[in-house]
């Protein structure tokens, strides 16, 4: 865990944020907490060949040298202060790093100043501290390598491992941070010179800026710190001394691919280049249908349980039209014109990621639950998305790409996601559930693919956001908040029996220390306690009357999407059940009492003046997402916890906008304005149909999910844990 700052969730989910990905043609990845992941580079003997990186003569390229360590302070050469900092200051006799500036000899031999760093992550609580330098704001944009000297020193003995941070600020605010990490391997006690690209340092990249996949150069811009990290589960050696010399930066010529970058096209979707309107109508006659106007007035029955299946019927629509036919793959989104349903402004996204497949597989189910298809056309349908995923190419770890054109079936992306590969496994079990005599043979192969040992991280005991193919390393972060969407992958991991039960306790954090100045609020109780066995730390936030455990950014997503398969209601009354109902009361009363809207429901979704974005209900997120746009999907996932609110919410949101059309519900409503998105996402509408079947058929989709046999043991997560236990009280003398 970093010591001295938080950095974002870009969890989404790169996730949330972590984390959807990529909404628009593959841009704009959700946010959802990071936590952290650390590539891989070995120290490389001094003129030695390093494959693991591009190589040319440092001495011949141009370089910036940020430290020499020659004069007699610690500041740098580009006037930034620099000095040693410890995850827990009360710890500083068992967790500390000590900086000195001390004589010793180069590479060659000849006379030289270094940096000693004396550490000790000797602790019988987590420990971690480091050294840091200034970067003072630095575009770095014009080098494609970093660079140090580094060795150890045999007497006190030294760690052959430890990890090392490129910061910046994501908001001119000078706020929130997010940063570039590697972990260097191999130190010995000879002088090394460490090698690191640049274009693996994939957390320094704002996915949310569009002029980032324009120019991924600048996230080299703006450099604000470089940070060396000694943790005590990641260090070879809990005590010892390390030499650090000529930080530098580099201009090799080979910068190398980049995190933004697209796998080559191979098949074209047309003879002729087809663009705009005439591109649009080319795709409509690859669904199913497609919306004929823009608004539907429509009375709705008065009976609440008649109201509901009026909305899942209409919703369905979607997945039964907007669907390309030959691959049986649903599109991620749709935008209705300006005028008219198609006209200029009409635009049809084309590509799908696995996510969206994973929910559609439900979706399917839902719909024969519901009655709307037989269970013949159900299977069918189920048959042929899957025939799909076999023939689409897929990582050699078993686990697909992220994004596939759903036209042409190409992978559009290098990016292999843990979150996502979840949601895909999880729909993959239950619709193997629903139709086990018809679906049970291909699903097995499909499920048997991968293993989510591969995104996993036995250091931080946390799961990875997923891995760049392409450059061959992980994400720079880890899903590390325990009450976000991710709980569901973590769930299907660990009863699988592919990543250990401590990722759970240990790994996932339920609240942050105290010392973590940028959290919404101080943790309450947050003390060490033990639950099957595993001691963690524990606590809660408060507001007004709740007591609740935060998600990373307080929207109905994190909070409620795991409950469309997890049956945490009836399975952990006094744990994620509590939970999730007072999220829900703290949705309905921010947005009512606190904010004073008319309506309630946030959660990342469509912007109606344009694009994709986080909201939420600010204090239930360790960070808290920005408030002002409604979308009815959070209203929707809330259910189970509060039937009546939530019927009488959809009915208001009716009542006072346009947003509602033929395929049910639009996705969001600038609640001043009134301003609606005439657009449908995939992953909205899959959350609200699965939703309504749940609450209306008994939690049909739980129960499949949890009638897999791994599944059902694993149970056992989720009813050991309460959450709101009063601490123990000290034995009396």
């Amino acid at each position: 865990m970093q010591g001295t700052l938080p950095v974002n969730q870009s969890n989404v989910r790169q996730t949330s944020v972590m984390f959807k990905t990529f909404r628009k043609p593959f841009f704009f990845i959700l946010s959802i907490l990071p936590f952290f992941l650390f590539g891989k580079i070995e120290a490389a003997e001094s003129g030695a060949d390093n494959s693991a990186v591009p190589q040319s003569s440092p001495q011949a390229a141009a370089e910036l040298l940020v430290a020499d360590f020659e004069g007699e302070k610690l500041a740098n050469l580009l006037g930034g202060e620099s000095g040693s900092w410890n995850l827990d200051p009360r710890d500083e006799n068992n967790s500390y790093t000590d900086a000195d500036l001390i004589e010793i000899p180069d590479q060659q031999g000849k006379p030289n100043r270094a940096l000693k760093l004396t550490y000790s992550v000797e602790s019988d609580v987590p420990s971690q501290n480091g050294f840091w330098t200034q970067l003072k704001n630095l575009d770095a944009s014009p080098y494609d390598h970093f660079q140090f000297d580094v060795k150890g020193d045999p007497k006190p003995g030294f760690t052959r491992r430890f990890k090392i941070e490129i910061k910046k600020y994501k908001d001119k605010e000078r706020v929130e941070k997010i940063k570039g990490s590697q972990t260097v391997e191999n130190i010995s006690e000879s002088w090394q010179t460490v090698i690191i690209p640049l274009n693996k340092m994939t957390g320094l990249v704002d996915f949310g800026d569009p002029k980032a996949w324009e120019n991924p150069a600048i996230a080299r811009k703006n450099l604000d710190e470089f940070v060396i990290v000694f943790q005590d589960r990641h260090v070879t050696q809990k005590k010892g001394v390390i030499y650090i010399d000529n930080i530098k930066f580099v201009n090799t010529g080979k910068p190398g691919p980049t995190a933004v970058d697209f796998p080559p096209r191979k098949a074209e979707k047309t003879p002729m280049r087809l663009e705009g309107l005439d591109f649009a109508r080319f795709l409509i006659l690859r669904l199913g249908g497609f919306p004929s106007g823009l608004t539907v007035k429509k009375k709705f029955p008065k009976d609440k349980e008649k109201f509901l299946r009026e909305i899942a019927k209409d919703t369905w629509r979607f997945f039964d039209e907007i669907v390309d036919q030959e691959h049986g793959l649903p599109l991620d989104t749709i935008q209705l014109g300006k005028a008219k349903a198609v006209d200029e402004g009409t635009w049809i996204g084309d590509y799908t990621n696995v996510t969206n497949i994973g929910v559609y597989l439900m979706c399917l189910v839902s719909a024969y639950d519901l009655g709307f298809i037989t269970k013949e056309e159900a299977v069918k349908r189920i048959r042929r998305t899957m025939t799909s995923m076999e023939k689409a190419e897929y990582h050699k770890s078993g686990f697909p790409y992220n994004y596939y054109d759903t036209t042409t079936l190409e992978r559009t992306s290098y990016f292999v996601s843990l979150v996502d590969s979840g949601w895909l496994i999880a729909g993959l079990y239950v619709a193997k559930n629903a139709f086990p005599k018809e679906l049970s043979e291909q699903a097995g192969k499909l499920l048997g693919r991968g293993n989510f040992s591969f995104f996993y991280d036995p250091i931080e005991q946390q799961m990875y956001h997923g891995y760049y193919a392409h450059l061959e390393t992980y994400s720079d972060y880890h899903y590390g908040v325990f009450y976000t969407e991710p709980r569901s992958a973590s769930y299907l991991a660990i009863a699988r029996g592919e990543v250990p039960e401590v990722h759970w306790y240990e790994g996932l954090i339920r609240t942050f220390p105290q010392a973590y100045a940028w959290q919404a609020q101080e943790p309450k109780n947050r003390v060490q306690k033990t639950t099957a066995g595993f001691t963690y730390f524990n606590g809660h936030y408060e507001w007004k009357d709740l007591k609740y455990l935060p998600s990373w950014g307080g929207s109905a997503f994190e909070a409620l999407m795991p409950t469309l398969i997890l049956n945490e209601k009836d399975l952990a009354p006094e744990g994620l059940g509590l939970n999730n109902a007072r999220h829900v009361q703290g949705q309905i009363r921010y947005a009512l009492e606190e904010l004073k809207y008319p309506v309630w429901g946030m959660s990342p979704c469509s912007v109606p003046e344009g694009g994709y974005s986080e909201y939420g209900a600010k204090p239930f997120g360790s960070k808290g997402y920005k408030d002002g746009v409604v979308t009815p999907h959070a209203s929707i996932l809330a259910l189970e916890y509060a039937p009546e609110k939530v019927i009488v919410n959809l009915r208001k949101l009716i009542g006072l906008y346009d947003i509602y059309g033929e395929y049910g519900f639009y996705d969001a409503v600038t609640v001043k304005t009134g301003l609606v998105a005439k657009k449908y996402l995939s992953l909205d509408q899959g959350m609200i149909l699965v939703a309504l079947n749940n609450y209306l058929n008994k939690g049909a989709i739980r129960r499949r999910f949890h009638s897999e046999p791994q599944m059902k043991k694993a149970e056992r997560l989720l009813t050991a844990e309460r959450f709101f236990e009063a601490p123990p009280q000290p034995k009396s003398s």
